[in-house]
């Protein structure tokens, strides 16, 4: 008799753009309070959930994306690492099942340094863990983490302060064994086929990335969304891990105004599995119709 199954396996799934392959990569996923998300009530945010048959409190999908083109390899975000929840840190098994080891990325994209996009850029001794690969974010990302006068102001209010530590530190940490192969810019192509759109408000250097081939094109929007149930309904929702809440819901709005408006691919960090969709307008908000499992390519 074979026995019943106890977890999923590892996550991964390929979507082509145009002459580029794309490659949602799943790092897991995180458990969180609704008293996090602003401007809405915690009994409303949990009826949302609940309406939408997910689980309350959040849960929190983490996704990572491979861009492969022109024979190179970049990816986008390296997840929670193994300092956050044991729900999370499963890129390096995603990646080993789509067959990609961690010497064949030459580019890690990062969209902000916030810990569970930045968390598995270094192992426990400092270590880089992609070992061939350059660093390449928006410049004004490490000006803020790395700035002592914000990072006092930010652990005195309490925001970005997590269960195991100060953002600060821990984004330093993980950048530190890069320091001598990082680039920063501040927009333009950054990858073959890959252009930076700066989308400030959640970070400062909060960055999303255009990939465009031919008339195909997906853009990953980093964290516009974090709890997609809530927030694409209600755009004014914001979380308290936004540096700058009121930037970031006017940037979410026109983020998902555009989407519908020219029916644009998008891709983000925190939408479900396998992490692709479109966007509809929906009375005063928005309604996202997710991409269902291709077993094509």
């Amino acid at each position: 008799m074979i026995a019943p199954p106890t977890e999923q396996g590892p996550g991964f799934h390929h979507r082509r753009v145009g002459d580029i392959v794309v490659t949602c990569v799943s790092d897991g996923f995180l458990e969180g309070s609704m008293a996090v998300l602003q401007n809405i009530t915690v009994e409303d945010s949990s009826a949302m959930l609940r309406a939408a048959f997910r689980p309350v409190p959040r849960q929190t999908q983490l996704n990572c994306y491979l861009i492969q083109a022109a024979g190179r390899v970049a990816l986008v975000d390296t997840g929670a690492g193994v300092h956050m929840q044991k729900t999370s840190g499963l890129l390096p098994r995603s990646l080993a099942a789509a067959g990609v080891a961690p010497a064949d990325i030459d580019t890690v994209l990062l969209t902000h340094m916030h810990p569970d996009h930045s968390n598995g850029l270094a192992g426990p001794a400092g270590e880089a863990l992609f070992p061939n690969a350059e660093l390449v974010m928006h410049a004004a990302e490490p000006a803020y983490w790395m700035d002592e006068a914000i990072e006092a102001e930010v652990i005195r209010s309490g925001q970005g302060v997590t269960s195991t530590g100060p953002y600060f530190p821990m984004g330093r940490r993980q950048i530190a064994p890069y320091r001598d192969r990082t680039r920063l810019f501040t927009g333009g192509e950054v990858f073959p086929g890959v252009t930076a759109v700066p989308l400030p408000g959640h970070t400062p250097g909060h960055t999303g990335y255009l990939v465009a081939s031919g008339a195909e094109s997906l853009l990953i929007w980093g964290d516009i969304i974090h709890v997609p149930e809530v927030q694409v309904a209600r755009p004014e929702v914001t979380i308290q891990f936004d540096v700058d809440p009121g930037q970031a819901a006017t940037m979410r709005r026109r983020m998902l105004d555009m989407a519908a408006s020219e029916r644009i691919h998008v891709a983000g960090m925190h939408l479900h599995f396998p992490g692709t969709a479109h966007i509809l307008r929906d009375g005063d908000g928005f309604r996202l119709v997710a991409d269902a499992w291709s077993d094509r390519l």
